[in-house]
């Protein structure tokens, strides 16, 4: 018999959600995360769960990238738990290891692209992002519901691939290895240096510039395969490992490459929080 979680892509549209709302191996979240501007132009990130409150997709539960789904006690922001509590975590809120998973969020995917990369870096690969995620159902005059939801827990089993996440040491040892792509994911006047709301400015030498946003379109869904691969080439079998600010844009980016067949994906979760901070670490700031 065919598995069920095979016949779901990692991409999921609005129609097909809409038709499989009710499976009971189907678990929704939304994953979103706020950002509230500041007066001094930088800004602060808000869990999403009060908007979530106010009105998400029917059945959906929500996965707090600012709560448990965080190591709470680490210095940076969305730092990794370990797979062992981030299995916890999702279990509480459902996914068990028959589950079938989507996930979307309020903004531009990368959110909720964060949790799908979490999910197969424990080893769960039977998860969805959806296409134009919160906005997109919205806007197509989908139905939203207030009402609370919560799912018996179940039990996610860790089966780690500690390959997916690149830490310090492997990016800075990459940098004198022509074998591995270095992707930063920032717009390009942060990639240059030209703007920063880190410690310092600029990107990781030897790094290229493909920013998360590009990867969709106007309408905050994926840009279609052909007009991706245009945009994210490269070596499909390379290490390359994506870096943002924070491991989330990033995640995007690693999504989509996943998406389109690169096989040696990582992401440095920690990005340039930790690595601007530390005087040690090399950073260049380029010209148009």
């Amino acid at each position: 018999m065919t598995n069920r979680a095979e016949m779901m892509d990692a991409l999921v549209t609005t129609e097909w959600l809409s038709q499989h709302l009710g499976d009971p191996d189907l678990v929704l979240l939304d994953c979103s995360v706020y950002q509230v501007a500041e007066d001094n132009g930088g800004f602060h990130n808000v869990s999403g769960r009060a908007k979530y409150d106010d009105g998400h997709i029917p059945s959906a539960g929500f996965a707090d990238l600012k709560g448990n789904l965080c190591d709470a006690n680490s210095p940076i922001e969305f730092a990794v738990p370990t797979p062992e509590q981030f299995c916890t975590a999702m279990g509480a809120l459902g996914v068990g290891d028959d589950s079938r998973v989507v996930l979307y969020d309020a903004s531009y995917a990368a959110w909720a692209a964060r949790v799908w990369w979490m999910l197969r870096w424990v080893g769960f690969d039977r998860a969805a992002l959806l296409d134009g995620g919160l906005n997109g159902w919205t806007t197509e005059g989908r139905p939203l519901s207030t009402e609370p939801v919560s799912r018996p827990a179940k039990h996610l089993t860790p089966a780690p691939r500690p390959e997916l996440i690149a830490d310090r040491d492997e990016v800075l040892a990459s940098i004198d290895d022509d074998a591995v792509h270095l992707i930063d994911t920032l717009p390009e006047e942060f990639f240059r240096g030209e703007k920063s709301i880190y410690a310092r400015p600029g990107h990781i030498p030897g790094a290229t510039n493909t920013c998360g946003l590009a990867l969709l379109n106007e309408s905050r869904h994926f840009r279609s395969d052909d007009e991706l691969a245009s945009i994210v080439d490269g070596d499909h079998n390379a290490r390359s490992i994506t870096y943002c600010g924070g491991g989330i844009m990033a995640s995007a980016n690693a999504f989509v490459m996943t998406r389109l067949g690169f096989t040696n994906v990582a992401v440095y979760t920690a990005s340039l929080q930790e690595w601007a901070a530390d005087p040690t670490n090399p950073m260049v700031v380029s010209t148009p």
